[in-house]
């Protein structure tokens, strides 16, 4: 594939200027791999194994696959029609073999390339190239040539694009844009085709020269409209209503330009927009992410005095359960930042949005968060039971920190409240970090304190459940381990470096791993990545292990109770299901099994009840810990009463101390105001006796 894309780049002789470089973390991956050589590649395979096939006859370049579950799968396609001599209509350049490739090296050794040969053959109008490029097919290979090409000639031509260029210009970007092509740009080897073809239209589009008269050049898949617009004017509209694909209704989209905002304009300027239907679904195949464009993509050119428009987007999906949000795309960074715009107003229909163009921001769209549930009642439910967590949770230290001594007397003792004193602790600092980490800070206007937000509620979520972890270990060792003790100091150098050792490792390798490339944070939250880099995946993966962990270490407890019974009494087995369901009830909460209902909500279109119970159990772990794990002790409830006794009777003693000292005083006083009343009744009561 290699000296394909090499044979490509001295035929063009043109340099490429990317959005952003997505292609070298992937060449590295493949050096790797194994690499097979050219053949077909079918049958059984070796997962993450590559293989390589030439295209079929009549086309040149080849197909990459990787071997994913046993099986190939294609991954690249380059395999293309369209060349240097064949591009252009019939002419003494065309007679050619496709297959020579001699003479195609000997035409990539002149200076003259294949944008300077369209200048000179149709300068007016580039028509030149129209009805090839019509004709050929949208494969990969060709899609990949049709974009260099646009993207050449908006780094050409400088100035003096008219109607006629614009419009044989749209019409090569609407061949590529066809909805039947979207499914080709995932195989384009540049992940950047998407983001560069967007770029290359805008800066084509900017050099656009407007008479007097307004400009409207419409295809399928690319409308144009631009007008001029001055301080005079009492507003501006562009309305745009398009086909997203053949079978589907036109779907509008519109701009906005209020009169107070072009009263800024100083003199007669330009105003382009461009409306595009299916960029979007471009942008997500190409680039690979796990969004999805829900309206037309709408790229506005103005002048830089304008600061504020307002764009109208009809939904492509119509669903009032799926969250929207209006974002801008960021010509820099490629990809689609909320940051240039926000929500004026939404229903199921459509959307308005405030946006702010710029250098950075000339297109714009509105997202729907593919499988997002969103629901009142959830958040509700999810900040109140934080709160009750939280309150909990410094009652449950509290508690422990006011009996410690009385309750730790032995070493397993001492060992279990180790554990539940840290699971407390670190789910305190969990949740208050879950509630304060967005008012601190987002991912686009305080990166750096988003990242530090998300780190350390991946820490001490993680320390949560390898705490419960610790404390499960600590039961089975109870269980399984007999005859053989550690050392107090060793079981606790180990129960800590589980606890914090482990979480703190893979909290630590997540960001270093991934923040270099940008992939550590959501686009919309402060939380771990997981349509670019899955690294949602360091808090999923060891918090779903643990829980299976912990499952089979209640089974083991269950087990161990329920054998104690059998040949028992009736009462004797009544006792061990009560005591069987008081341990499930103490263990679950403290173990986290809760967490296990979270498996059912990442399914898509799960229903709302299995949230609700996720979130319900979740949100009130901290109250269930301080329930089941502390309040029902009994040696902790015994604890608490000889502690409430001897506040009472320091109280009770108190008070006979200050009643006494009292009674002396006044006595004392009583004496010096009438001794001789006092000596009168202490005699009186001498000669009575």
């Amino acid at each position: 594939m290699t000296h394909v894309i090499l044979l490509c780049c001295l035929v063009f002789l043109l340099p490429t200027e990317s959005c952003r470089t997505l292609c070298q973390a992937d060449s590295k991956s493949k050096e790797k791999v194994s690499a097979r050589p050219h053949g077909v590649c079918d049958g059984v395979c070796i997962d993450n194994s590559h293989c390589s096939q030439p295209c079929p006859p009549d086309t040149q370049g080849n197909m990459g696959f990787l071997c994913r579950e046993n099986k190939w799968h294609k991954i690249t396609d380059t395999c293309r029609t369209l060349n240097a001599f064949n591009i252009f209509e019939a002419d003494e350049y065309s007679v050619q073999s496709f297959g020579e490739g001699i003479k195609v090296h000997e035409y990539s050794g002149k200076s003259e390339t294949i944008t300077d040969r369209l200048m000179q053959k149709c300068p007016a109008d580039l028509s030149c190239v129209i009805r090839n490029i019509r004709q050929s097919p949208r494969i990969p290979g060709n899609i990949a040539v049709i974009v260099q090409l646009l993207h050449n000639i908006s780094t050409v031509l400088l100035t003096d694009v008219d109607e006629a260029k614009m419009q044989s210009y749209s019409t090569m970007a609407n061949h590529i844009l066809n909805s039947k092509s979207i499914s080709n740009w995932t195989f384009i080897p540049d992940r950047n085709s998407g983001c560069v073809l967007l770029q290359s239209v805008n800066s084509f589009a900017r050099k656009l020269f407007i008479k007097k008269h307004p400009i409207d050049i419409s295809d399928v898949f690319i409308h144009t409209m631009g007008t001029i617009i001055s301080e005079d004017d009492t507003g501006m509209n562009f309305t745009f209503s398009m086909r997203v694909n053949d079978s589907s209704n036109e779907v509008s989209g519109r701009v906005l330009i209020s009169r107070e905002e072009l009263q800024k304009v100083p003199s007669p300027s330009q105003a382009i927009s461009i409306a595009f239907p299916t960029l979007g679904a471009i942008l997500e195949a190409s680039l690979l992410e796990n969004i999805t464009v829900n309206g037309l993509v709408l790229s506005v050119l103005l002048p830089k005095e304008l600061r504020r428009i307002s764009l109208i987007f009809e939904k492509i999906s119509q669903s009032e359960e799926r969250r929207t949000q209006c974002v801008g795309w960021h010509s820099e960074d490629s990809r689609w930042d909320q940051q240039a715009c926000k929500m004026i107003q939404e229903n199921s229909q459509q959307a308005i949005c405030k946006c702010r163009p710029s250098e950075l921001f000339t297109s714009f769209s509105i997202l729907m968060s593919p499988h997002t549930l969103e629901s009142p009642v959830l958040i509700y439910i999810t900040y109140i039971g934080l709160g009750i967590s939280i309150c909990s949770l410094v009652l449950c230290l509290s508690i422990e920190a006011l009996v410690w001594g009385q309750v730790t007397k032995t070493e397993i003792s001492y060992l279990r409240h180790v554990c539940i004193a840290n699971v407390a602790a670190t789910l305190l600092m969990a949740n208050v970090w879950f509630i304060v980490a967005p008012f601190l800070s987002s991912p686009r206007t305080h990166h750096g304190g988003c990242v530090a937000a998300t780190f350390f509620v991946h820490f001490f979520y993680l320390a949560v459940f390898f705490w419960m972890l610790a404390k499960a270990l600590l039961i089975l060792y109870g269980i399984l381990i007999v005859f053989h003790t550690l050392s107090k100091s060793v079981m606790v150098a180990c129960l800590f470096s589980v606890g914090y050792g482990c979480p703190l490792v893979i909290a630590v390798i997540t960001v270093a791993a991934t923040e270099p490339g940008k992939g550590y944070l959501r686009a919309d939250a402060c939380w771990l990545n997981w349509d670019m880099t899955k690294a949602l995946l360091a808090f999923v993966i060891p918090a779903l292990a643990i829980v299976v962990v912990n499952l089979i270490t209640v089974t083991l407890v269950i087990v161990k109770t329920q054998r104690a019974a059998i040949g028992s009494s009736m009462f004797q087995e009544v006792r061990a299901i009560v005591r069987i369901s008081k341990n499930i009830a103490i263990l679950t909460p403290v173990l986290g099994l809760t967490w296990g209902f979270g498996i059912a909500t990442v399914i898509t279109h799960s229903s709302l009840a299995f949230h609700i119970i996720f979130s319900l159990l979740n949100a009130f772990q901290g109250f269930f810990i301080l329930v089941f794990g502390t309040i029902l002790d009994p040696k902790i409830r015994e604890a608490l009463k000889g502690r409430v006794n001897s506040a009472k009777w320091i109280s009770r003693v108190s008070e006979k101390y200050q009643v006494s000292m009292s009674l002396s005083c006044s006595d004392s006083f009583w004496s010096m105001e009438t001794p001789s009343k006092k000596m009168k009744v202490d005699v009186n009561e001498f000669k009575g006796k």
